[in-house]
């Protein structure tokens, strides 16, 4: 007979469609004051159909919201160099609001070149290295999308974190980094681990909150996860899987994400929500 689970599912479809419509009320607000029709820019290169479902999904919350999806699509076989410039060129457009380049990019194009040239004030994906270090002083920023979606959804379920011990497990500079940023300057106390980190279930074993994003399935084990504990599980890999034993960690967490409909949907709402927002910025629009 199967095991009920002890865990409150942490919505992030419900969320999400929250913050779509407040974006979409922002969107109209900018409309009547400037006669703008906001703009987002997707940028794709090759066809890797995770990524071409991802940007179409993208462009179509766009459109719900009220924006204008810049649909910018590129071979596989796109230098660097051509990159640089298409994005060099789109951060000049005045009515392009927001920029997202879709990641991963075929080898051998340079990312983080290709992430530099996009505008601040357009890095609505939060990418960049000004983003990046503006994040980790804490000042104002668009953050990377799916840490800040996931700073919401734990703000929605009222997690305590002044004083929480937090630990993430994974580094990447657009999500394990500016989340472990993210955790610290809301006062959490935060470990970040990755693949060579020595000891790692004792380390999550003691935490309060658990990030997991080192994209392996199901790496995170049911009895890494301590009594009450609430888990975050921000891994997206075949088979509809998580970065954590799902079924085994509810029988022990207060709180848990699922996958998918957890943190997948809160990165694309945060990406939506940003883009408004760097569009009043740019239009002088009081919101």
């Amino acid at each position: 007979m199967a095991t009920e689970l002890s865990a409150k599912i942490m919505d992030g479809r419900a969320l999400a469609q929250r913050v779509l419509a407040g974006a979409a009320g922002k969107v109209a607000r900018i409309k009547e004051a400037s006669g703008v029709v906001p703009g987002l820019a997707t940028v794709l290169v090759g066809s890797d159909p995770a990524s071409v479902t991802y940007t179409r999904m993208k462009r179509k919350r766009c459109e719900e919201a009220g924006m204008r999806p810049v649909r910018v699509e590129l071979p596989a076989t796109t230098s660097t160099e051509e990159l640089v410039g298409i994005i060099a060129d789109l951060g000049r457009d005045a009515s392009i609001h927001g920029i997202l380049v879709q990641h991963p990019v075929p080898q051998p194009i340079d990312k983080r070149a290709a992430f530099e040239a996009i505008p601040v004030e357009k890095d609505v994906d939060g990418v960049t290295s000004a983003s990046l270090g503006r994040t980790i002083l804490g000042m104002p920023a668009f953050g990377s999308c799916t840490p800040a979606g996931i700073m919401r959804l734990l703000r929605e379920y009222h997690v305590p974190l002044d004083g929480a011990y937090a630990v993430v497990v994974g580094r990447s500079p657009i999500l394990g980094r500016p989340m472990a940023s993210m955790l610290i300057n809301a006062h959490a106390t935060v470990t970040l681990c990755h693949s060579r980190t020595r000891d790692l279930a004792a380390l999550v074993r003691g935490a309060d909150i658990i990030i997991a994003a080192v994209g392996k399935p199901e790496f995170i084990e049911a009895d890494w996860v301590k009594q009450g504990a609430v888990v975050v599980d921000a891994g997206y890999n075949p088979g509809n899987v998580g970065d954590v034993d799902f079924a085994g960690a509810a029988e022990r967490a207060s709180l848990i994400t699922p996958v998918p409909g957890g943190v997948g949907p809160m990165t694309i709402a945060t990406l939506i929500d940003q883009t408004a927002d760097a569009a009043a910025q740019q239009l002088r629009v009081s919101l």
